[in-house]
């Protein structure tokens, strides 16, 4: 009768590296995006700060400013 002889600190040790795999896979799982989300998000975010950016009054466009002769 031979027993199998088990190493308890690998086995501790593949056990933490599991735990971390599954929860790893369960935030991307959650929070994660794909590539073409962000670049789309992003595009996006750049349109609508282009689009501001193009209506915004300068200081001497203002009509109360006087401007000096």
């Amino acid at each position: 009768m031979s027993a199998e002889i088990i190493n308890l600190r690998q086995v501790r040790k593949q056990k933490k590296r599991q735990d971390k795999d599954k929860a790893a896979e369960d935030n991307r799982r959650k929070f994660g995006r794909t590539k073409a989300e962000r670049e789309a998000a992003r595009r996006r975010r750049d349109e609508l700060e282009s689009h501001v950016d193009g209506h915004r009054r300068e200081p001497h466009d203002r009509p109360d400013d006087k401007k000096p002769d």
